[in-house]
């Protein structure tokens, strides 16, 4: 008698290298399933624009399932109801765990605790014992093994209850994001080798936001709703990208990407707490709503955060590089409260991975006690990596045609200067909102008059594993300035992940 699995996808949207389905395709009639959870559509920390791109990867993927015979039902409702009611005609249900925090949490744990459940971890995750000391044997031995073979066949009892466009009526989604990536596996597949075919553009092409568009692989969507697998790119890119430098980097970036993830799994509270006690409240009394605003608008006088923080809300993407800086900058300069402006990443990337944008956050606001003070400098980002003004003219129109020597700071534009361009600074385009040099210098005096704090707590062994899963020498605050990114050679380093 043939065992019928229910396959419950969540951000695994893909038939390749899927290890919960191509089991249950072994071992009976794999009938896959997505629910559309209302608490996601609901959550003021989720875009339409990133909720158009998880339908496209759903599309692809039900047409995936179609040319192996069977389909991809399609129900909506709460997941642990709906399994609930699926279950009664099924044998059991098989899913593959990833690193959540919060509602998915928990909700997870309490479908895996089901005894006709199996969940289903190939994904370099170390979910018991020591992740500082199992991550990176771990981490090797996925990216390396043999992925999943595709099944040939699927089920196609479970029937559907909603349809995509009945979902997006319902919750009446319609992004106003100027996209051009589009979700699926399909498109993701393509999106790689061309990246990969070029990917010797990639050194050089991180950094600067106009080149990042073209030179970086913008896969991350693909790997955040599953519809690549990690080691399917890491293992394309190994095969065709010469084994140079490139390929190192690109990597070492996979590896960062599970890194983050990992931490995540170790201490779900980083969405929501600073890793480091001292810093738990840092800045929450002084947060000015007005300066966070100004943030949020691109409307603070400094063109670079100004210009990456418009792309952000209006494209849903930017480059590792202004993500960094833009944070910095609230933090440090605006002082303010780092909890809202990482909630303000989550909602507007399309790519967004909690682990990932959380941690990140807290690394860039200091809040961890073991990374270097990194306070970008936006006036320095200009001159290095936008020095002709592409970027900024694109997302600051008022600045289009104010010279470049002037981009780096437009209040110090000579007025016969303005008129002849057209732009009154203070009125077209506003004048800085803070004074930059003086508030480095404090956000500097205020650090250091926590550091010895900030140490301390990390002799406790349980704050300093959530801190860091690496095991090297943390470099000292005095090792960057002005928020110099690591050398090529420190990134694709992968003993930095400990043994």
């Amino acid at each position: 008698m043939t065992t019928n699995i229910v396959v419950w996808h969540r951000n695994d949207l893909r038939v390749r290298d899927n290890a919960a389905l191509a089991v249950a395709a072994a071992e009976g009639t794999a009938h896959p399933v997505f629910v559309f959870d209302p608490h996601f559509y609901r959550s003021e920390v989720v875009c339409d624009g990133r909720i158009e791109f998880l339908h496209e990867s759903l599309d692809q993927l039900a047409a995936e399932y179609n040319g192996l015979g069977g389909t991809l039902a399609f129900r909506h409702g709460s997941a642990e109801d709906v399994l609930d009611e699926l279950l009664d005609d099924a044998d059991c249900l098989y899913f593959n765990a990833a690193p959540s925090a919060g509602y998915a949490r928990e909700r997870d744990e309490r479908i895996a605790a089901r005894e006709d459940v199996r969940t289903f971890g190939d994904d370099a995750i170390v979910r018991d014992g020591d992740s500082r000391s199992n991550w990176q044997k771990q981490a090797e031995a996925y990216f390396t093994a043999d992925p999943h073979d595709p099944p040939d066949t699927v089920g196609s009892n479970v029937d559907s209850t909603a349809t995509i466009s009945d979902i997006e009526a319902e919750y009446d989604i319609d992004s106003t994001k100027e996209r051009t990536i589009r979700g699926g596996c399909r498109r993701g597949r393509e999106r790689l080798e061309t990246f990969v075919g070029n990917i010797d553009e990639y050194i050089g092409g991180i950094s600067p936001p106009a080149a990042a568009r073209e030179r970086t692989s913008r896969l991350s969507p693909y790997l955040k709703f599953g519809c690549l697998s990690l080691r399917e790119v890491y293992q394309h890119a190994d095969d065709e990208g010469m084994h140079n430098r490139a390929v190192e980097m690109f990597h070492s970036r996979l590896f960062w990407n599970q890194h983050f993830r990992q931490k995540l799994q170790d201490n779900p509270t980083a969405t929501e707490h600073a890793v480091n006690p001292v810093f738990r409240g840092m800045n929450r009394d002084r947060h000015d709503s007005d300066l966070a605003r100004a943030w949020k608008r691109g409307q603070t006088g400094f063109p670079m955060i100004d210009a990456s923080m418009r792309a952000l809300r209006e494209t849903g993407w930017l480059n590792f590089r202004m993500r960094a800086m833009c944070a910095s900058f609230y933090s440090y300069i605006l002082r303010c409260w780092w909890k809202p402006g990482a909630d303000w990443y989550y909602r507007h990337l399309i790519d967004a991975e909690p682990g990932i944008n959380y941690q990140q956050w807290q690394m860039q606001s200091g809040l961890v006690g073991v990374h270097p003070l990194r306070i970008y400098n936006p006036r320095k980002q200009v001159r290095e990596n936008d020095p002709d003004g592409e970027f900024i003219r694109e997302f600051v129109p008022e600045l289009a045609d104010l010279p470049a020597d002037f981009l780096p700071r437009p209040e110090k534009t000579p007025l016969s200067v303005q008129q002849e361009c057209g732009v009154r600074i203070g009125e077209d385009y506003p004048l800085p909102v803070v004074d930059f040099e003086r508030r480095r210098r404090e956000a500097r005096e205020t650090w250091a008059g926590l550091d010895d704090r900030a140490k301390e707590a990390l002799t406790d062994p349980a704050i300093r594993r959530r801190a860091s899963l690496s095991q090297r020498r943390d470099r000292s605050a005095s090792d960057v300035e002005d928020g110099t990114e690591p050398t090529a050679e420190q990134q694709t380093d992968l003993s930095s992940f400990g043994e």
